[in-house]
């Protein structure tokens, strides 16, 4: 069977090689560069902007401004996902460093620098609020001035009777957690490349969401969607940021108005700082909880700073802002407040683990605290409360796939949890931690494809799930191979390309081997079915005594009585069969009181770690870590392994080095020599991978299972050492020590 069976990704060996084609090795006739022009302010009006300079540097096209969107014609200046609140290019306010107020398109790229400089625009500058809970406290700077406070959206969760439930409560812990702004740091940046012949717009993109960018820039430029094609090569990375619209559409306006040739956009570093960012979180929670350890009651409070643009944030708080902030338990009584605030930072928007990162490192960091408070060891505290199957969540649906303890018993089995272990002396001191996380996936979401069975006997699969390192494409073509049963050489992947592949809604949310390939064995049902009526008449049978397998029809009973798949094909004279497969789930959060369906299934993950921290420098070395997964089927051992892994030193970046440090909206650090992410000698000296799975179970994503789990299981492990809590995010030697030496240690 080709599932269930490590084999090395499709593209392995030109990855290795350097010949896979990224979209910056793409070069068309008469392709010019483009290059944006940005704010050096976070908040300030445009007094003046001349773009005239600019035009008379020797290769320079065209500069795009805001007053071309006033002419005839012209495309909408505004575009969201949800709200229709950012410019392509800025018009009379900028709100956040690094704004676009104007793009150029040359014939090179010192054409297009020159241009840049020459560019006249005078600012003034205004207030501005960086903090989303600054931001909306009465007289703070406005971002938009028809949003009051800055607050643009308030979803709600409602559970029980909240008041009943701390009271009938022993103890009451009340904490505040907070997650700094981050970079993506994909090793590639974003880039597209626009071209416009006649009426219709080509774009190349870096992008997660090809169908979602084609929705956006036909509503753009008024054009039927089947007039704009989106293609995407290969990523080099993704992790949430190349999800959804960023770059096309100013692309997009500047193709526009160069009529006729193609341009090409590539960001430098810096300029991915500026783009997007991970959401800047502040988390109340307050929990109610009996002697025993039995949970109460919990309220949250979470703000969500947005940035200056709401972006896909009303998207996720209607769903993944309410839900990935409670906890896999049970609790009577639920109450979650959740607010979108803008701010004058570049926009936020999904960042591997959206929501669910911040949501663990509160509500596993929290437990931790409670089991202390009561004296009761952390284990057991999660194992009194947490959900099992049958379980109805707190928002009303029950939990029919619960492997959270499983996860968590796992883990903490493999750590030796109970047992006696060194605890070091002097100033190294060790200390064990755990955490668990719970996980939903988009609630209403379709994919799509489609298998064509040519008469060589290759099948294709066409796809819309992107290719971004991942290996969605290898564990698809052997579900597609294991479903009709034909080695994976004669299993041909369509990539993403709006003009040839169905429709697919994202790759994202941990959903395309899971959503993706639910529509792969739909598919191949319909092609198998399809197969044995053309082969009925053939073999002279009736189609239930028609076995289709393996390349082949047959007669149950008598393999020897059947013919290859091509040559029924041939006596038909068909060139090629094809089936389209859908699975498509319906959900939904009501958004006052957060009842409903959050998720068609739930993902699930859990860490333990032992660390040792050097009381004198408040560095924190990771001996040991488990990362367990519920993955339901595995497709691809090797490949989820590696997810695992990769979830686990992503997620120690978040919690130990990574943060974007603004120093009055400025990024001060938008570098990679500034901005740490985790290199080899910051990896565990040793990384347990677990992969939990159910014979009865469906396949699960794997991108983000055990990435929320790190940071609130190694805070755990910092505080069973020295006796400190961190409840900001990084945990950062400076911070250990000021905590360890200060009147901040929770001792």
């Amino acid at each position: 069977m080709a599932v269930g069976r490590s084999v090395p990704v499709r593209d392995a060996e030109a990855r290795v090689r350097g010949t896979i084609p990224y979209l910056a090795d793409l070069r068309l006739p008469g392709m010019l560069v483009a290059k944006i022009v940005r704010s050096p302010f976070p908040h300030a009006r445009i007094r003046h902007l001349d773009p005239r300079p600019a035009m008379g540097i020797p290769g320079v096209v065209a500069v795009l401004t805001a007053h071309d969107f006033d002419r005839p014609g012209a495309p909408r200046l505004f575009y969201g996902v949800d709200r229709k609140d950012q410019p392509i290019v800025a018009r009379d306010r900028v709100r956040y460093m690094g704004e676009p107020v104007a793009a150029i398109a040359a014939e090179t790229p010192e054409a297009a620098e020159e241009a840049a400089r020459a560019i006249e625009v005078e600012y003034e500058e205004q207030p501005a609020v960086f903090d989303p809970v600054e931001a909306m406290q009465p007289g703070a700077p406005l971002v938009h001035e028809d949003c009051p406070n800055n607050i643009f959206l308030h979803t709600r969760l409602r559970h029980g009777d909240l008041e009943a439930g701390f009271a009938a409560a022993d103890l009451i812990v009340e904490e505040t957690y907070t997650t700094p702004p981050a970079s993506h740091a994909a090793l590639e940046p974003h880039g597209v490349i626009a071209w416009w012949e006649g009426g219709h717009l080509t774009l190349w993109s870096t992008t997660q969401a090809p169908f979602v960018i084609q929705e956006t820039l036909a509503e753009i430029f008024g054009l039927p969607r089947e007039s704009v094609r989106v293609i995407v090569p290969p990523l080099g990375g993704g992790y949430g940021g190349k999800g959804y619209v960023r770059l096309e559409p100013i692309a997009a306006a500047l193709a526009w108005k160069v009529h006729g040739r193609p341009v090409r956009l590539i960001l430098d570093r810096f300029e991915e700082f500026v783009t997007l960012t991970r959401h800047t979180a502040c988390i109340h929670i307050r929990t109610g909880v009996r002697r025993d350890g039995t949970l109460t009651a919990r309220q949250v409070e979470v703000y969500w700073g947005a940035g200056a643009y709401a972006d896909i944030t009303p998207r996720l708080l209607r769903s993944a802002g309410l839900v990935r902030v409670v906890g896999p338990y049970r609790i009577p009584a639920v109450h979650v407040d959740a607010y979108g605030v803008y701010t004058h930072l570049p926009p936020a928007g999904p960042f591997r683990g959206t929501m669910s990162f911040e949501g663990a490192w509160a509500y596993e960091s929290h437990m931790d605290t409670i089991a202390h408070r009561l004296g009761m060891d952390p284990l057991e505290l999660r194992r009194k409360n947490i959900l099992r199957p049958g379980d109805r969540f707190c928002t009303g649906e029950v939990i029919d796939e619960a492997f959270f303890l499983e996860c968590l018993e796992a883990a903490a089995q493999r750590l030796g949890w109970g047992q006696p272990y060194e605890k070091g002396e002097g100033t190294r001191r060790r200390g064990r931690g755990l955490a668990i996380m719970m996980k939903s996936t988009l609630p209403r979401s379709r994919s799509e494809c489609r298998l064509i069975l040519r008469a060589d006997g290759m099948l294709e699969l066409h796809t819309g799930t992107v290719e971004m390192g991942q290996g969605a494409h290898t564990a698809l073509a052997q579900i597609a191979a294991a479903e009709m049963g034909l080695p994976l050489e004669r299993i041909e992947v369509i990539g993403p390309d709006t003009a040839r592949v169905p429709y697919d809604a994202t790759t994202s949310a941990s959903r395309s081997t899971s959503m993706m390939g639910a529509a792969v064995q739909k598919a191949a049902a319909r092609l198998k079915e399809e197969i044995r009526q053309r082969a009925t008449p053939l073999l002279e049978a009736n189609p239930d005594e028609i076995i289709i397998q393996a390349g082949r029809a047959w007669l149950q009973g008598r393999p020897e009585i059947g013919l290859p798949w091509e040559e029924i094909l041939r006596r038909h004279g068909l060139e090629a069969l094809e089936a389209h497969g859908v699975f498509e789930t319906q959900g939904g959060l009501d958004p006052e009181t957060g009842q409903g369906i959050a998720s068609p299934h739930w993902h699930q993950g859990a860490g333990a770690c032992e660390i040792e921290v050097d009381t004198e420098t408040g560095k924190i070395r990771i001996l040991r870590y488990c990362a367990a997964a519920y993955a339901g089927q595995v497709v691809n051992p090797a490949l989820a392994e590696l997810q695992n892994q990769g979830n686990v030193v992503f997620g120690l970046g978040q919690a130990m080095m990574e943060q974007i440090v603004f120093d009055q909206g400025q990024p001060a650090n938008a570098n990679l020599s500034d901005y740490p992410i985790p290199s080899l000698r910051d990896l565990p000296n040793e990384l347990i991978s677990l992969l939990l799975e159910s014979p009865e179970g469906s396949i699960h994503g794997l991108g983000e299972m055990t990435l929320p789990p790190v940071a609130p299981a190694i805070a755990n492990a910092l505080f069973d050492a020295i006796g400190v809590r961190i409840r900001d995010l990084p945990i950062t030697p400076e911070k250990v020590w000021r905590a360890l030496h200060g009147d901040e240690a929770d001792l």
